[in-house]
């Protein structure tokens, strides 16, 4: 589960003829103007938000229906093509950096650990933009998933933290997140250790690939992940991939999804264990409804492609053309 994302850089252009920056802005990127409200909600991490206003204004202030322009490029990269292509303006302002973080439930208690911990003033993202300057740090606190578009109607919560540098302050909310979730959600998650095993050792596109659905499909928080051992059988002994999660999620309900990683068709990736409390679930305890662990991998897979984004889809697929051409050669 990622709980953590930086959101867009806001830029605020100041010109005497608005008009005129404008189509400037617009023929120099090649793109139109959006509102503010589609920006954020379309805006990927570290994109820049510019927002064209009068160079009377000094106050960083923006609207939700306010015209703006989405460019896909972080904030350095894009003062330095406005400084090389001399644009129509006098002035330009930056606003404070934004943060996104994820709080399944419970945003109330969350809110009344960060302030304590950290003493910042609760907001909303509008005052929060307006009160706030470029060396401060605007926490924005939602419920949706970070890998799906957040729009200002998905914001439950914003705080302000006065002359905080935003990367200082990314990193120790990371730091602290698995005791933040504690306290918030003391008794909805579960701990989990999901193994990866590979008898072809083709382990960096297999812990990609577990990587990537445990991501997209916002199935936990990794809390510690790196390689290890395991004995399947006395003196014997196996190298593994293990990640221990915080999930939100039933166990047998990540144990039927990543059953789908372990097959393409009938061709067997990899394997993967799924442990609550130190014991393995078994594929036949979540399988009442299906004859073989082939019919359980097929459906897995099936609820998979359909959950999955596209682009992780594409990305999964071309690793699963690799291993599978791979494994053809070595059958030969």
């Amino acid at each position: 589960m990622r709980l953590l994302r930086f959101g867009p850089s806001l830029v605020f252009v100041r010109s005497s003829r608005v008009e005129e920056l404008v189509k400037f802005l617009r023929n120099f990127f090649g793109i139109n103007e959006i509102s503010a409200d589609d920006a954020l909600r379309e805006s990927s991490e570290l994109d820049t938000i510019i927002v064209p206003t009068s160079e009377k204004e000094w106050k960083t202030f923006i609207e939700p229906s306010q015209r703006v322009f989405l460019i896909r490029m972080c904030c350095d990269s894009v003062l330095k093509e406005l400084f090389n292509s001399n644009p129509p303006a006098e002035r330009i302002n930056l606003g404070p950096h934004i943060i996104l973080f994820r709080v399944p439930s419970n945003i109330k208690r969350a809110v009344e650990i960060l302030k304590k911990r950290y003493g910042g003033e609760e907001v909303s993202l509008i005052s929060g933009i307006e009160k706030g300057e470029e060396r401060d740090t605007l926490l924005v606190i939602t419920e949706k998933k970070l890998s799906k578009p957040v729009g200002f109607e998905d914001i439950k919560a914003t705080l302000l933290f006065s002359g905080k540098n935003f990367v200082e302050l990314y990193h120790e909310l990371r730091t602290y997140l698995p005791i933040i979730m504690y306290k918030v959600l003391p008794e909805g998650f579960r701990e989990i250790t999901i193994k990866l095993y590979d008898t072809a050792k083709r382990y960096d596109e297999n812990v990609e690939r577990l990587l990537l659905v445990l991501e997209d499909l916002d199935l936990g928080y990794a809390v510690n992940e790196g390689w290890g051992w395991d004995y399947p059988r006395p003196l014997m002994r196996v190298k593994i991939y293990k990640v221990k999660l915080l999930t939100w999620e039933k166990p047998e309900r990540v144990k039927f999804l990543l059953k789908g990683l372990e097959y393409r068709g009938y061709r067997r990736l990899c394997d993967i264990d799924v442990f609550v409390d130190g014991k393995r679930i078994s594929w036949t305890s979540i399988s009442k409804k299906y004859n073989s662990k082939f019919e359980l991998a097929k459906a897995a897979r099936e609820e998979l492609e359909r959950l999955l984004s596209e682009d992780v889809k594409k990305k999964l697929h071309k690793i699963e053309a690799k291993l599978l051409q791979e494994g053809a050669h070595q059958q030969k």
